[in-house]
């Protein structure tokens, strides 16, 4: 409990200072398709940053941080306080995270949900930020330092739990910069003269996110409506099974929502591999053997990945399981089958994979929006 009074000690401290630096405010909204991700609204000196975030997956979560740079733009001190989504920021909340530069080292210190502060350390980067999935402040202090470092590309270190990742912030030419995420992929970022994000788009990672930028936002407004209003797991797991013709089938795999995107020759590009999913990779078990045409699929277990094209694409059987859907070994593959392409009227909001059995044997299909892949089989 000493821990935690020092902690807000800190933080009360640490918010009336800061006061007196040039202050520039301004707010983000994150969108994953039609559905607001999350909302943030920040106050940044040359000091400190203050933000007020909401964010709506898994759950609604209200929180505030207040973060001190050192002389390199990163970590002094950052407080991470979280609200109870009932009142928002109308009160005090709680501390949930402290993070302190202590010489070449990061003391992270987390509450516990029994009470205690777990405490354990990182080591330290100059320059170092916090990372925190799906939230967008960061980014902003990154590419204001970026700006003010004047070159064509830096490594921008980011804490995550006790490790360092870089992230590369790229100028592209004009406004346009990409900072690239060590296995999420690339985004595209607007910038102003001095860093400000204006725009960012994560289409072509596995977040698929897009950021605006927008003067303010009423946040108590916003924490009032969204508290009872989360989005949900943003690509829930499923487990399908199906039976017939004396064979068990089970497919696992992602299901992401389509949130009024356009999905094929979109989100998902003609011509590329596809994960098939989200998450973890999708895997395919069969208890007796299959023909997909010419290929032999033995009774196991396998991982499926696809490459749709307009005119129906290809199914790739893998023998590699366990790994996550980015993981893609080519030299273990079972083989390759050809996939069918259809359309329908009615719209499949979550992605969809059912085996259905047919006169001939049976039937896989990749189901989302209005778009049917299929591929057809015979049990042995």
């Amino acid at each position: 409990m000493k821990k935690l009074v020092l902690l807000l000690v800190s933080a009360t401290v640490f918010a009336a200072c800061s006061t007196s630096d040039n202050t520039n405010n301004a707010a983000f909204v994150t969108l994953l398709g039609n559905d607001t991700l999350a909302v943030e609204e920040f106050t940044i000196t040359d000091s400190s940053i203050t933000t007020q975030v909401i964010l709506r997956s898994p759950e609604t979560q209200i929180s505030t941080y207040i973060m001190e740079f050192d002389e390199f733009g990163g970590i002094e001190q950052m407080v991470q306080t979280d609200h109870a989504a009932s009142v928002g920021f109308s009160d005090e909340g709680a501390t949930a995270r402290s993070i302190t530069k202590i010489g070449d080292s990061l003391r992270i210190d987390v509450m516990a949900e029994n009470g205690e502060v777990n405490s354990y350390a990182a080591p330290y980067e100059p320059g170092t930020l916090p990372f925190i999935d799906m939230v967008h402040w960061p980014f902003e202090v990154a590419f204001q330092n970026a700006a003010e470092a004047g070159q064509d590309s830096i490594n921008q270190p980011f804490l995550s739990g006790n490790r360092i990742s870089n992230f590369v912030i790229a100028a592209i030419e004009g406004d346009s910069m990409t900072i690239r995420h060590p296995f999420r992929g690339v985004m595209g970022v607007n910038v102003t003269s001095g860093g400000g994000i204006q725009n960012l788009d994560a289409s072509l990672t596995t977040r698929k996110l897009k950021v605006k930028r927008v003067d303010d936002l009423d946040m108590q407004a916003l924490a009032n409506r969204f508290a009872r209003n989360p989005v949900g797991e943003l690509s829930g797991a499923v487990s399908a099974e199906f039976q017939f013709r004396d064979t068990n089938f089970r497919v696992d795999f992602g299901s992401p929502q389509k949130r009024g995107r356009d999905l094929f020759g979109n989100i998902v590009p003609w011509g590329e591999r596809w994960r098939t999913g989200a998450n973890r990779a999708t895997h395919f078990y069969t208890s007796n053997d299959l023909m997909f045409g010419d290929l032999e699929v033995p009774a196991g277990e396998y991982t499926l990945f696809t490459i749709p094209k307009q005119d129906g694409g290809t199914l790739i059987i893998n023998k590699q399981t366990g790994q996550n859907g980015q993981s893609y070994d080519q030299s273990r593959d079972l083989g390759r089958v050809p996939m069918e392409i259809s359309t329908k009227e009615e719209i499949t909001e979550a992605f969809t994979i059912r085996v259905e059995e047919t006169e001939e044997g049976g039937q896989l299909n990749l189901i989302w929006g209005e778009t049917v892949f299929s591929s057809d089989f015979t049990v042995q």
